[in-house]
Parts: structure tokens; sequence; C-alpha cells
């Protein structure tokens, strides 16, 4: 599959799910001409084959000429090896114009999350996604799949037409006035149709969203037990969905019936006259039994025609989510015009808050409300949107806005890694080391993850499961840990590291650190006093603003709102004792 423009051209949120469609299938179209080209011929061999017959029986049997009967025969056989061969083709291109315009699809989905990062979980959910990925981009193939036959049904059927006024005018004119009448008649089905289908679609969605986030939480569903609780709300929302399907298969059961229903009337009007122009004479026998084959193949075009007109309201619904989804905007994009960048080892600043890192120092941010210091932390990395009236420049290294600096750039300098950081599935030395050339081993022993390594068959070639599953709260939290180490950005940003281990490894932890991370500078959150001991500085953080900073011992002896913020439990303690 070749490298696709991350997304369609134009602003996605301008852009009708029309002109999206009308992208993907230019996107395209050689293999969707060449599917059409063998579709007409596939559809237009099978149009001409009555006429043939009739031809044969005229000349050939009625006339009793044996050479004819071969000649007219032979060519029978040659339209059939025609018409299998086109077919074979055209099948071939239906199915590669189906998965070309699916895997596009998937592409640009997986791009523009990617794109999104962070911020996608802000401005969608996961079940949104999900159903792209499955629902939507069968439909969007489904449509081109169906292209190829529906060319060869609107050739197929100006043919058969034009066969059928030289012939006979009055059934020539049947034929092109009936069939586009009969299209009208379906046409009322199809605006209702495309409105159930959004609601089941909207359905569908928020019913993946529960299903994961089910799935994602079903370990604290049963320690609370909550069980019960979100098994009645799933089962209410999938009878939803199921009530939203069955009225979108009402109106596609009456569509699939008039796809039969409206084309056998129109084929007993054509055999009809057909009939009275033979017993009046004015058509030969030969000619009838072709007004029959004529009869029973205009079966074929009619019922694509209409296939088409459903599938191409499914595909609408589905493109009016890929192009919603594709208008996403992530937090940042890159600026249009772009600073130079600042020499490796500088200097971090957040005016917003006064929080002054400097270069190749150790850094622990505190505060009585872990959120307000976890904003702070993803700031640093411009992994949160900027606070509503604050500056683009609020955050520096070097001096230089990051805001002002490629993104890329950004990603590589500033690392920031917080609690809801997940393990991916793969071999656990890719896991860990992300770009193939960090020293996994330094990193997992400084994250003491040497246990979780040894107690594993494969060690650092084992298989890790979806989200790391199969370890333990504290047993992520290190190899999370040890992947961010492994990176050994030039500033790395550390959100609660520790928060699931015993004291002992936390106690190993922060003293491996320091040594690990020298030269380079690291910012972490925390409270915990063993943390706190082993770090350069302390910035105590309160209502957004950088309060006190120092020596942990020093702000433990010299700032009362310190001392109760890292020991709290202690103070608490002494009080009810007193």
């Amino acid at each position: 599959m070749r490298h696709l423009p991350l997304t369609h051209p134009g602003t996605a949120q301008t852009r009708s799910p029309g002109a999206f469609l009308w992208w993907l299938a230019r996107g395209q179209r050689l293999t969707l001409v060449g599917g059409m080209l063998f579709g007409i011929v596939w559809m237009g061999t099978q149009a001409v084959m009555p006429a043939v017959i009739g031809r044969a029986i005229d000349r050939g049997v009625a006339e009793r000429d044996l050479r004819a009967l071969w000649q007219y025969g032979a060519l029978m056989l040659a339209i059939g090896l025609l018409q299998a061969g086109s077919g074979i083709m055209r099948h071939r291109f239906a199915v590669t114009n189906w998965l070309t315009a699916a895997y596009r699809t998937v592409q640009l989905v997986a791009r523009q999350t990617t794109r999104l990062g962070g911020s996608l979980a802000r401005q969608t959910s996961t079940g949104e996604v999900v159903a792209i990925g499955t629902t939507d981009l069968s439909h969007l193939g489904h449509l081109m799949d169906v292209m190829a036959r529906f060319a060869g049904a609107v050739v197929s059927f100006v043919l058969v037409a034009v066969i059928l006024l030289q012939t006979s005018v009055t059934l020539g004119l049947v034929v092109l006035v009936g069939v586009p009448l009969l299209m009208l008649l379906v046409g009322p089905l199809l605006s209702p149709l495309q409105r159930r289908s959004e609601e089941q679609r909207e359905l569908m969605s928020g019913l993946s969203n529960t299903a994961s986030d089910i799935v994602a939480g079903l370990r604290v569903l049963r320690g609370i037990g909550g069980e019960d609780v979100f098994w009645r709300r799933y089962r209410r929302e999938s009878q939803q969905a199921r009530v939203a399907g069955v009225a979108v298969a009402r109106l596609q059961s009456v569509l699939d019936a008039l796809q039969v229903f409206l084309p056998g009337v129109f084929v007993v009007v054509v055999v009809w006259l057909g009939a009275r122009y033979a017993v009046a004479g004015e058509i030969s026998a030969g000619e009838l039994v072709a007004f029959y084959g004529y009869s029973a193949f205009l079966m074929i075009p009619l019922r694509t025609a209409t296939e088409f007109a459903n599938r191409l309201i499914r595909a609408r619904v589905s493109a009016q989510r890929v192009t919603g989804f594709l208008g996403l905007q992530p937090d940042h994009v890159d600026a249009a015009e772009v600073a130079p960048s600042p020499p490796v080892g500088s200097d971090l600043r957040d005016s917003l808050s006064g929080l002054h890192v400097r270069a190749g120092s150790l850094l622990a941010l505190v505060s009585e409300r872990p959120d307000e210091t976890a904003g702070l932390a993803d700031r640093l990395g411009l992994a949160t949107p900027l606070v509503d009236g604050a500056p683009d420049e609020t955050v520096t290294l070097g001096g230089v806005p990051l805001t002002r600096l490629p993104l890329e750039e950004v990603r590589r300098r500033v690392v920031v890694s917080d609690t809801g950081s997940s393990l991916f599935s793969g071999r656990l030395r890719e896991v860990v080391d992300v770009h193939g050339d960090g020293d996994v081993d330094a990193a997992v022993a400084t994250a003491a993850a040497d246990d979780v390594v040894t107690s594993l068959p494969e060690g650092l070639d084992s298989v890790v499961a979806e989200r790391g599953r199969t370890f333990s709260g504290g047993q992520r939290q290190r190899l999370v840990l040890a992947r961010a180490l492994a990176l050994d950005p030039e500033v790395l940003v550390l959100v609660e590291p520790t928060s699931a281990v015993d004291a002992h490894t936390e106690a190993f932890v922060a003293a491996r650190l320091r040594s690990h991370r020298r030269g380079r500078t690291t910012v972490v959150v925390t409270t915990s006093p063993l943390l706190l001991d082993a770090v350069d500085e302390v910035a105590l953080v309160r209502d957004g603003r950088v309060v006190a900073s120092g020596r942990h011992r020093e702000l433990l002896e010299g700032d009362a709102a310190y001392r109760l913020t890292v020991t709290r439990e202690q103070e608490q303690t002494e009080e009810v004792t007193r």
C-alpha cells in the first residue's frame, strides 16, 4: 500500500462526505477504471447473449441452416469465455478496490491518531475510533466494490435499450422510461434510511466505548463489586443499539423487497408486450426468446442500481464520521515561523508558575493537590492545551518558547511520562527500547525492574500482552519508568513514577535515578520523602505558582506548609495522639 497524505485535501470540517468519497475514489482511479472496464465487458456480454440466441433460433433452427447454427454456437462460446474472463478480472479489481478504500481509511485514521497524540482522548471516545476502524471502513469499501458492477449495469441497460429500439420502438421506450421510473420509486426510502443509519452508527459508537471501558476497568469493577452496574448499563445501551438496528433493517428489508418486486413487475410488462407482438406476427420466434432473455437479464442491472444507492447512503454516513474525525486538531501544531533550536543543556522555564529548572539538575515538584503538579508537568512537555489566556511563550527551553520549535523536536528533547502511560504489546525489549538504540539493561536496573525481566521465561525477548495486563500495577509502573529512561531525553518529566511500588523498591529507584540521569535535566512530580531526599531541588506549588524552593530537609525545617504536604499522615497522627 503506497504512502498517503496525512489528511484529505482541504480542511476536514469544511469538506462534505461527498467530497471525501470523491477524493477517496480519485486516489484509486486506476483500479476503479480497470474494474469498471471489466464490469462493462462482463455485463455487456450478458446483454448481447439473448440477441445471439435469438439469431441462432431464427437463422439456424427455423431456417434449418446447420452452418449458421454452428457459427452462432461458436459465437456464443466465445462470448461465454469472454464473459468468464472479464468476470474474473472484474471480481479481482472489485476486491482490490474494497481493500484499497478500507485500508487507506485505516492509514488516515492511524496517522490522525498519531498526529493528535494525547489530545485524542480529550476530543473523541475510544468507541468512535473503533467504530471507524470496523464498520465505517467496511461501508466505504463496499461502495468502491460495487462501482464496477454499477458501471456495467448502466452501460448494459443502454445497450439493451438500443437493441430493443431496433427491434421494437415501443419496447425500447418502455425500457428507457421504465428503469429511471423504478429508481424514482425507490428514492423516497433512501433519506429515512440514511437518517436511521446515522442514529444506529452513533449508538454503536457509544456501545463500543462502553465495552472498552468495561474491559479496561474489569479488575477495578470486580474489586468494588460494580460488575452488575456496568452490566446493566451495557445491556441497556446494547438494546438501544439493537432497536436502532431493527429500525434500519425494516427499511432495508423494504428496499431489498423492492429490488426484487419492481424489476419483477417490469420484466412481466416487457415479456407481456413481447408476447403480444409475437402473437401478432410483428416479431419472430427468435426475437421472442431474446425478449425473454432480456427480461431475465434486466433484473441484474436494476438490482445493481438499487444496491449502489444503498451502498452510497451507508458510505456517506461513514464518510461523515471519518471527515469529522479527520477534522480534529491537536493541542499544538508547528509554528508558521520556527525559531532556532536552543543549545543542548538549556534551562527549562515556565513563566505561568515561575518554575525554573536548571540544566542538568534533578528537581521535584510538590503540591497538596496532585492534579496541579501533574498539569504543570504536562505543560512542560506540551502534552496539554495551553491555559486559557496564557501566552504561547509560557514554557521556554533556553529562552526559546516550545511552541516556536518543531513539535517533533519538542517530543524528542522533552519527554513526559505520567501515571496513565500504558505498555503496548510486543517483545519486551522493543516495548522498553522504543527507538532501538537505548541502554535497556541500565534502564531496567534503574527502574528496579530486574526481577520482572528475570521472572519471564524468555527475559527481554518475552512477548508483552496487550496493555501489559499480565503484569501487576507495580511491575507495569517500573517497566514504564524503564521505557522513559531508555529514551534518554535531554529533559525527562516523571509523574509519580513510584506510587505503586513498596518503600524498599522506591528507595532503590531514588538512589539510582540521580546517577542514571547525571548531566541531563529531570523533573519528578512526587510527595514521597524517599525521592524528595534524593533530588537537587524541590519546588512547592500552590494555586499554580511556585511558592517555595530549596532542598528537601531545608523545606521540612523551614516551611510548615511543605512539611504538612509531605508528612501529612505523620502530622495527623501526632495531632490525634495529643
